[in-house]
């Protein structure tokens, strides 16, 4: 199988270089060879896009690296579903609730890129090339499909918001692939069938000519709407002014992961929701009206535009953003003490004014997509900014061309993005999670903008000066994620599998530094409280009042089988080894492979993704 799949690989990869005439099949080199992108860097923009004189940035050419890239890309989807996932079962077993659900997203942004590469849909379907490419999509889609049904959906309704919100995102993501894809290879298929003379209606020709991967819609756009309406009940206006809580089951604790969430999962509904008329799951009915189950859903709702304009207003204004411009993990209210029985409880101050000053990369990028389709649904150049600023406060929090290789700079060091927890080898499957979720963020937000010179209601998606800028800006980034994207590389195993902590092996790796023990490096100089992979502390600032004594979020953490107490150790937890320091912890696990997975996509997008993608992307889906 796995010789079957590199021949697919390889063929994919010189297919790219087919479609780019510089390149040609002889140049596909070995995975490990990354190359630079070697352009002069551009300089940050640093006064925010302004719209000014249009200058497209220029395509970087294809090159070797462009095959080798791309082939590297697809071996780690390979191994992440070869090695973690379980057609069986229809999950990645190891992986927890809510990290499933984020292997989802991975998937199908993934699918999306190959997508973008393969022929355009006037190609021969006939050719080896578009076989090869087709089967290797469907080979993924179908695993997709069956995680739909292999989702412990019943068990996510029950837990913290923000796992919630994971699940919206992850079958919107699944939604926008479809109708890509059907886009892309099958819109001929439509036009053959109309006019072929099989005697079929347009309507009827339209739906029987769509890529089979339409008949899903339905089922992920439901999962999505259900779940977005209960992850709203979160928002709460009685502290501090707004904000989504994150957890029913703790004291009221306003994150940014949570509300970031809201905002990204808010605006994607606008957006990419296609509607639900699915009445399913029946409730209890009070009324005739609830008798009939789940009302329906429109797509392009106002309401959910509204809420992710609201949502971000509060964000934006609520003072969680530490010195270096980074957001901090979120706020308690000082003094609360809610309701026990018959005593009413207090508010007590009934503002967030009580700060957690942990800083996680996941914080750093989930708002990023979030913005991106607050400037796509409104035109307001605000969002596209504070997205800008955003990542460049992350690369200089990276230590990027700092070159003090040994100094925290807030969010890694040498320019290498590194979780706190990395270098004491603490983190849990959550905390391996977040650098992937980081990067495919960053990857939404730094995708070309989307052109419509035909809608009259949308004139900010006409070509002119803020498509240009904005990819101005990110061609900026490219040597910084290139640097991730290597550092990522040289971790992996002899299975293909890779670790958490990149910075410390590139440095070895690339004989920098090479005999550094880790007590030599400047300790991560993190507040607050590292929850997500220590617990959640067993105190009155988090608890409800009389809790009795235990978190409620280990058992949201756990892999479902009580193996961990407090959400920091597991029970497969590997010995530490003397040659491998990702061994520590978890080890390698499915977490550190969709790290790897989505740094190496956000590469490919910044120096090769606008060859393939600008020719052929389909109108917005507007």
């Amino acid at each position: 199988m796995e010789l079957r799949f590199t021949i697919i690989a390889q063929a994919l990869a010189a297919l790219y270089s087919l479609q780019n005439p510089t390149v040609t099949a002889s140049d596909v080199r070995p995975i490990q060879q990354i190359e630079h992108y070697n352009a002069a860097q551009r300089p940050l923009l640093h006064h925010g896009l302004t719209r000014q004189e249009e200058d497209a940035t220029p395509k970087p050419a294809a090159s070797s690296a462009s095959s080798a890239n791309f082939t590297t890309l697809l071996e780690a989807l390979q191994t992440m579903q070869s090695h973690f996932f379980m057609v069986s079962s229809g999950d990645w077993p190891t992986a927890i609730d809510w990290t499933a659900t984020v292997m989802g997203t991975h998937v199908s942004a993934t699918l999306n890129t190959i997508s973008a590469l393969a022929p355009s849909s006037s190609s021969d379907p006939q050719t080896h090339e578009w076989r090869d490419q087709e089967n290797l999509i469907n080979r993924y889609f179908t695993q997709l499909t069956s995680f739909y049904f292999g989702e412990n959906a019943f068990s996510l309704r029950t837990q913290a918001y923000d796992d919630m919100l994971w699940v919206v995102l992850d079958w919107l993501e699944a939604v926008k692939f479809v109708k890509s894809h059907s886009a892309l290879h099958y819109s001929h298929y439509i036009e053959n069938t109309i006019h072929g003379g099989r005697g079929l209606s347009e309507e009827d020709a339209k739906n029987v000519s769509k890529w089979y991967g339409h008949q899903f819609i339905p089922q992920f756009a439901h999962r999505a709407h259900v779940f977005y309406d209960i992850a709203s009940k979160g928002y709460d206006t009685t502290l501090c002014g707004g904000g989504m809580v994150w957890n029913p089951y703790l004291a009221p604790y306003k994150n940014a992961i949570t509300n970031q969430l809201f905002i990204a999962a808010s605006a994607s509904m606008y957006l990419h929701f296609p509607g639900d008329f699915d009445s399913s799951p029946f409730m209890q009915a009070r009324s005739k009206v609830e008798a009939k189950g789940k009302p329906p859903a429109t797509a392009h709702d106002q309401r959910y535009l509204n809420n992710a304009i609201t949502a971000y207003d509060w964000l934006r204004n609520s003072g969680m953003r530490n010195s270096l411009g980074l957001y901090v993990d979120g706020f308690h209210i000082q003094g609360w003490r809610g309701k026990n029985g018959a005593d009413p409880g207090s508010n007590g101050t009934g503002r967030c004014d009580v700060r957690e000053e942990h800083v996680y990369t996941y914080n750093q990028g989930v708002v990023l997509s979030g913005l991106r389709w607050l400037w796509q649904a409104t035109g307001n150049i605000t969002y596209l900014e504070d997205g800008h600023n955003l990542i460049r406060n992350v690369v200089a929090a990276t230590g990027f061309k700092d070159h003090r290789r040994y100094r925290w700079a807030g969010l890694g060091r040498d320019g290498i993005m590194e979780e706190a927890c990395d270098w004491s080898g603490t983190c849990n499957q959550n905390g391996q999670t977040f650098k992937g979720i980081y990067f495919h963020h960053f990857s939404v937000f730094c995708e070309d903008l989307p052109i419509d010179n035909e809608d009259a209601g949308a004139p900010w998606l006409r070509y002119g000066g803020t498509h240009s800028l904005h990819r101005q800006s990110c061609a900026s980034y490219r040597d910084w994620v290139v640097r991730n994207a290597e550092a990522a590389v040289v971790t992996k195993d002899r299975s293909g599998i890779f670790g958490e902590w990149w910075g410390r092996v590139a440095r070895q790796q690339w004989g920098d530094n090479g005999d550094e023990d880790v007590d030599n490096l400047e300790v991560p100089g993190n507040e607050g409280t590292d929850y997500r992979n220590d617990g959640v502390p067993d105190d009155e600032l988090w608890q409800l009042p009389n809790h009795e004594g235990y978190s409620e979020e280990a058992r949201l953490t756990c892999p479902g089988d009580g193996s961990c107490s407090s959400g920091a150790n597991f029970a497969n937890e590997k010995p530490p080894s003397e040659s491998d320091i990702n061994d520590r912890g978890p080890g390698r696990t499915v977490e550190t492979q969709s790290g790897g997975l989505a740094v190496l996509r956000a590469m490919w997008k910044l120096l090769h993704g606008s060859e393939a993608d600008n020719s052929l992307a389909p109108k917005p889906d507007l």
